[in-house]
């Protein structure tokens, strides 16, 4: 019975853990550009109990033993790159990628000492704006909404003049065009930065939207991000589009999210049930009397 009473627990652990992947899953169902998250259960550990020889009859054909589990856990959870839909809005800041890339940005935060710091993120929310830095009255740049500076393939953050329209080719090639002298030539702004992503169950959720790596993986290797812009010539990278005036809605399903929330709590309950029948008969087992 002990063995019952372990079996339902750390099934019923790792079914709770899925039940909140899913429950954050259709809470972010209108985030532009989310990525469903995917949960991956594995055996916790499988045992061989022996039996009497004399078990072993004519004709028998499984072989002798009992195999005891105990459970299954979450061994990982994997963003799903899958596309999502393209919605229209005609907003000159705003982006969206065909493919399995994703923008790179700047976070800005401090250290433990109080000293500015800067860190690599990555996200598919192209819904971007333009603000001014101190110190740059001349330039505006490209940031999220929460003020991430965007990154160009270049590795600086894109830069527009004050005063210029912004217009972005689907290769990601940043122009800039003087709206008070349309005249004027064009100005190069530079080029957004795509990175494809190689193992996304290695991506760590950052907040806002944000993927970042854990830090003992070096971003350099390539080993789960890779550079695309760095090479346009890649058939995987040339097959990458940047649409301006478009926004990727979120790749969640709602039926989906729906049949794997039923599926769930049937496996939940069936576990609980397991739990209460086995302290049930612990209980009678206890109570007994010679």
């Amino acid at each position: 019975m002990n063995h019952s009473m372990i079996n339902a627990l750390v099934s019923m652990q790792g079914l709770q853990q899925k039940l909140d992947i899913i429950a954050n899953n259709m809470a972010n169902i209108n985030t532009t550009g989310y990525k469903r998250h995917e949960a991956t259960f594995h055996d916790v550990l499988t045992t061989t109990m022996r039996q009497p020889e004399t078990f072993q009859q004519a004709g028998r054909i499984s072989p002798l033993g009992l195999t005891q589990g105990w459970g299954a856990k979450l061994s990982q959870i994997q963003v799903s790159m899958a596309q999502g839909s393209l919605v229209r809005t005609d907003e000159p800041t705003d982006f969206a990628i065909e493919g399995d890339a994703l923008f790179e940005v700047i976070v800005s935060s401090l250290d433990e000492n109080g000293q500015p710091v800067q860190r690599t993120a990555w996200t598919r929310d192209g819904a971007f704006t333009l603000r001014a830095l101190p110190g740059d009255p001349d330039n505006v740049y490209l940031t999220t909404k929460e003020g991430h500076l965007v990154r160009g393939a270049d590795d600086e953050p894109i830069r527009i003049p004050n005063d210029h329209r912004l217009r972005v080719d689907t290769d990601g090639t940043v122009t800039a065009y003087n709206e008070l002298e349309p005249n004027m030539p064009p100005v190069a702004a530079g080029r957004l930065k795509l990175v494809q992503v190689v193992r996304p169950q290695l991506l760590r959720q950052l907040g806002d939207n944000l993927y970042t790596l854990p830090d003992s993986i070096d971003p350099a290797l390539g080993e789960v991000v890779r550079d695309a812009s760095a090479d346009p010539g890649n058939p995987e990278a040339a097959k990458l589009k940047v649409q301006q005036g478009f926004l990727e809605q979120s790749n969640v399903n709602l039926a989906e999210e729906m049949t794997e929330l039923i599926m769930t709590q049937r496996a939940f309950q069936l576990n609980a049930k397991a739990l209460s029948s086995a302290d049930n008969m612990m209980y009678l087992a206890n109570t007994l009397r010679g």
